[in-house]
């Protein structure tokens, strides 16, 4: 049996989620037909009580079309360093929309109003024009921490102040609602733009969903097409995200168990230096200077259990809803063993 802890993206769907796609109506998502895919859109857009969205392959794709909307060529985006529109998404913001970026070292992949305020260029003409703030919560690279909803007021407060749009990825965001006991309402009414994904610690096989605005949609469902996400009969991956949004989002809080469980195993062995705060269902830590990343994923991977180092000092452990109690228990017994 391998266990495999390198990403929730690596989940399988459930027997019972085979069944809804197995049964999805479906039609031409690019003649808006898709009876299945627009059910998930206006769930999705209710549930934050925004006007509309839009299903997507991928949560690079949501975000990289968020930054497309609310971007003009030769703009600058304001976001945290290790942040994924930064990180891990192929230098989008540059190909894709033509704007530079402007990085903040935050707490844990958190930045703060204070910070944001000081970051806004001044109007000048020799200077790239801010016009867009990205947050990312829970945060990635951040071991899943997730951010204070007043900080994220007082940092909306700072956009209203200087005319900037304020986008979320929120690729893990149901992690982080589920910590803080927070509704998706509180985050539709301060982001002009939110990006959800399903494939993550909700299960599906594919897809994101970008929501905000009736005009923000339309114009995102142009790019859509124009960066090749235009799908067809796509219902039966959106049949998959109404399974998750209904089943999938309480039982957060098992991987969010699990992954503290596993964190106090490693906080107790002496070659590890650090584990960051464990809120939600990542563990990241740093080993001391004898035991490479590289090396203990391989060590690791020789008892059949698979972690990912995300640097030259950082191993990451993401527990999703593939991971059962008997997986983490001979995990912590392999580590116990070390």
């Amino acid at each position: 049996m391998t266990i495999d802890y390198r990403s929730d993206t690596v989940t399988q769907p459930s027997m019972a989620m085979l069944k809804s796609m197995f049964k999805a109506k479906v039609g031409d998502d690019v003649f808006c037909e898709d009876p299945t895919i627009n059910e998930l859109e206006n769930v999705a857009a209710k549930m934050f009580a925004m006007q509309a969205s839009l299903f997507c392959p991928s949560g690079t794709m949501t975000n990289q079309i968020a930054i497309k909307c609310h971007t003009q060529p030769g703009d600058e985006v304001i976001c945290e360093r290790g942040s994924h529109i930064h990180q891990y998404e192929g230098g989008g913001i540059a190909f894709n929309s033509g704007c530079s970026v402007n990085v903040i070292d935050g707490d844990r992949g958190r930045i703060n109003a204070e910070q944001v305020e000081n970051s806004i260029n001044a109007f000048e003409d020799y200077k790239a024009m801010t016009s867009l703030v990205s947050l990312e919560n829970t945060t990635n690279r951040g071991g899943g921490s997730c951010y204070d909803f007043t900080e994220i007021v007082k940092i909306k407060e700072v956009c209203v102040k200087h005319h900037l749009k304020l986008h979320l990825d929120g690729a893990r965001l149901f992690n982080a609602l589920v910590v803080k006991n927070e509704t998706p309402k509180q985050y539709g009414e301060v982001f002009d733009s939110i990006s959800i994904c399903l494939s993550k610690g909700l299960g599906t096989p594919v897809g994101s969903l970008i929501i905000g605005n009736k005009d923000f949609i339309k114009k995102a469902r142009r790019i859509r097409k124009v960066f090749g996400g235009g799908m067809r009969q796509a219902g039966y991956l959106a049949a998959a995200g109404l399974y998750a949004l209904e089943n999938n989002i309480n039982r957060l809080k098992e991987d969010h168990i699990n992954a503290a469980k596993i964190a106090e195993a490693l906080i107790q062995k002496s070659f590890v230096d650090k584990v960051l705060p464990v809120e939600t269902n990542i563990i990241i830590f740093s080993l001391k200077k004898e035991v490479t990343p590289q090396d203990f994923v391989e060590k690791m991977k020789k008892k059949n259990i698979l972690m990912f180092a995300i640097s030259a000092t950082q191993v990451r452990v993401v527990v999703h809803l593939d991971i059962t109690n008997e997986m983490v228990n001979k995990t912590i017994e392999r580590i116990n063993a070390m």
